[in-house]
């Protein structure tokens, strides 16, 4: 499971206690010294932000811990456009003719239709694809379909057909459709279907898979497209020789050069592993290269890579193609390893009724990390925090590996702050207090969220997986009730006892004030008005928000105050809301637990989908004043390897790309490994 970053007002890197005025000491000396060296700002277009990250500690890798990052990076990237076509089945094709009208266009372009076409063009390379990368809408052109024909005759580019007109019509209008009452399935654009396939044969079709051990359930679905053929059902596996197999062939060419330089034994085997998966598509090899990669904690490299996330699927079985390939630091990790260590004592200290609690928590290992190259899912939008393998027998079993990507939150730090807050906060207090304790809340709910929320808990014996009983709310209950235990915990003496805090009451004030702010207000700009909310995570943090708000109106435990003809949100009693995030963890889980499809169903439609149109109108009015676009995400470090006369790397220099289409157009040239139509 990943976070993705997202606007809380105030999303900034994260400060880590312990000695903890030296340490901040240190930190903002460093960063003023960064600022003045290196521009973390790369360009802004339409609602999106364009940043770079550093990759701190490569010059204290080895040479050969270096060449494993390397290898691992051009692993992801040589898989890049596996994510482009699973995305939607004109991607390639539409991508492919935008960047040659691009690049080989020699007319004007000083003209309102070229910017357009230019900011059209990037957007669909920040998405992945002609969907939006967080709403799932399809991206408008403001420009005519005349003025692309124009572009095309004056080039070698060709689009034709459905793949051309897709982009001027209503059809495919969202790549993902999570709305209750339609074929989720058949309304979605996600080329993990065939454009025929139904919810019901979706259904229908993995009831006849049964895992050879039930007690170990396969991940049926996770790494093939279903279609359908003449009205039968088939599967087109992701492997060599299968589909995608020419950019496979590729990732594997490069994983085999990373086996060959791993640290340790158990890293290679695990990498064997994964070469396995990825050559025959077998999902029991992959469980068995889950269990090894997990269990591989030594070494200063670490890498997520594959078909991973579902939450492209409408229905939770197929996973996008991503990777990150991560260095550790070890210093901020040793001050956090206390998360992991104390795991079984948050498990068993949690509001869950006794069934539903893990007996013995195994496995879990906590690292702040940097990244070094991410790909596929994962860029240029990034996660901020992720916790593997999402099998729930292989965490109950052999544990999980929960990372918080600290260089990523650094860069979003160092790219300027945002006036937004003092417009939404209530009073005085809300906003001292966010200045004081805002960033660190924020961390220490990401690692909370990852670390034991994702953890926690254990389904009822004979209790399917919840992409079967909870279908398509699976992905938001699970990411709700992880944020649920961080907001417990963030709210509790023993974080202070710990020494992860040195004033437990006001960093729980202040990540409480910033999620409820968040859910129920700012997170609000990232939709046009009228838009229900369909991203899972944004759908968790509004139904989180608004049961805690309405079942606390008979103490007032939320107020909603109208000031000057604008609303704010404040919380008069920390404790009750404490006990009603602790009543609503302990519901999650007993949902997930018993697989309750009417419950959540019930849960998410009535609280985390309609938006209350009033409130939304305002909140867009009140953020017009600033300009800051509400998305963010990255271009990649790009690593250089120098070689000798033999042609063997002796060293490794890391550059920076200079614009956003300088990178993009450099992957299509170098890690295009698929044809148009696959």
């Amino acid at each position: 499971m990943n976070i993705k970053s997202f606007l809380k007002i105030g999303l900034f890197a994260l400060l880590i206690v312990g000695c903890k005025d030296q340490v901040q000491t240190e930190i903002a000396e460093a960063e003023a010294t960064v600022e003045q060296e290196f521009s973390f700002n790369v360009e802004e277009f339409a609602d999106i932000k364009v940043l770079r990250y550093q990759i701190p500690g490569w010059d204290n890798l080895t040479l050969k811990e270096q060449k494993l990052v390397y290898y691992l990076t051009e692993a992801g990237l040589a898989g890049r456009d596996i994510m482009w076509d699973q995305n939607y089945r004109h991607n390639l094709a539409i991508r492919k003719a935008l960047e040659t009208a691009y690049t080989e266009y020699k007319g004007d372009k000083s003209t309102s239709d070229w910017t357009n076409f230019e900011t059209y063009l990037k957007r669909v390379w920040f998405s992945n694809g002609i969907h939006h990368h967080y709403s799932n809408a399809k991206i408008v052109p403001e420009f005519s379909k005349d003025y692309l024909n124009k572009l095309l005759s004056a080039t070698s580019a060709t689009l034709e057909g459905e793949a051309f007109e897709v982009l001027f019509n209503d059809k495919d209008s969202k790549k993902v459709n999570q709305a209750k009452g339609v074929d989720n399935v058949l309304e979605s654009a996600v080329n993990f279907y065939g454009p025929n396939v139904t919810n019901k044969d979706v259904e229908d079709f993995y009831k006849t898979k049964k895992s050879p051990d039930p007690k170990k359930p396969l991940s049926y679905g996770l790494n093939s497209q279903l279609v359908k053929e003449n009205g039968v059902l088939k599967e087109r596996v992701y492997k060599s020789g299968g589909l995608y197999g020419s950019a496979i062939d590729e990732v594997v060419k490069w994983l085999e050069k990373a086996k060959g330089v791993a640290e340790n034994e158990a890293q290679g085997n695990a990498l064997g592993l994964l070469i396995d998966y990825y050559k025959t598509g077998d999902l029991q090899t992959w469980d068995d290269y889950n269990v090894a990669w997990t269990a591989a904690t030594e070494g200063n490299v670490d890498y997520i890579n594959s078909f991973i996330e579902v939450y492209n699927d409408p229905l939770g079985y197929r996973g996008s193609y991503e990777t990150i390939v991560q260095i550790n630091d070890f210093d901020m990790s040793k001050k956090m390893a206390v998360l992991s260590d104390y795991a079984q004592w948050f498990e068993d200290n949690s509001p869950l009724m006794a069934e539903h609690k893990k007996k013995d928590v195994v496995g879990v290992t906590y690292k702040v990390v940097n990244v070094a190259g991410e790909a596929g899912d994962a860029s240029p939008s990034t996660p901020i925090g992720v916790n593997l393998p999402n099998a729930n027998w292989i965490r109950a079993a052999v544990g999980s590996k929960s990372v918080s990507l600290g260089n990523i939150i650094h860069a979003y730090n160092n790219a300027g702050g945002s006036g937004r807050l003092k417009e939404f906060v209530n009073d005085e207090e809300e906003l001292q207090l966010e200045e004081a304790y805002g960033q660190l809340a924020d961390k220490l709910h990401t690692a909370l969220h990852e670390v034991i929320g994702h953890a926690s808990g254990q389904l009822n014996p004979g209790v399917g997986e919840t992409k079967e009983t909870l279908k398509n709310y699976a992905s938001t209950l699970e990411e709700g009730r992880a944020d649920l235990v961080g907001l417990y915990y963030l709210y509790d003496s023993k974080l202070q006892e710990l020494g992860l805090v040195e004033d437990w009451k006001k960093v729980g004030k202040a990540a409480y004030d910033g999620y409820i702010r968040n859910g129920l207000m700012t997170q609000l700009i990232r939709l046009n008005l009228g838009d229900d909310v369909e991203e899972a995570h944004m759908r968790n943090r509004q139904w989180v928000s608004a049961w805690v708000f309405e079942k606390g109106k008979a103490d007032n435990v939320i107020e909603k105050v109208t000031r000057d003809g604008k609303t704010y949100f404040n919380i008069n009693d920390y404790e009750k809301l404490h006990a009603l995030f602790g009543e609503l963890l302990k519901e999650t889980q007993r949902i997930k637990s018993e697989g309750d499809f009417a419950a959540v169903e019930a849960l998410v439609e009535g609280y985390g989908v309609k938006v209350d149109q009033a409130i939304h109108a305002e909140v867009l009015e009140r953020n017009k004043q600033f300009p800051s676009p509400p998305y963010s995400g990255f271009v990649n470090p790009v690593l250089v390897p120098e070689t000798n006369d033999a042609g063997d790397i002796t060293a490794i220099k890391i550059t920076q790309p200079n614009a956003f289409a300088e990178q993009m157009l450099n992957y299509s040239k170098n890690y295009s490994h698929l044809p148009a139509i696959n």
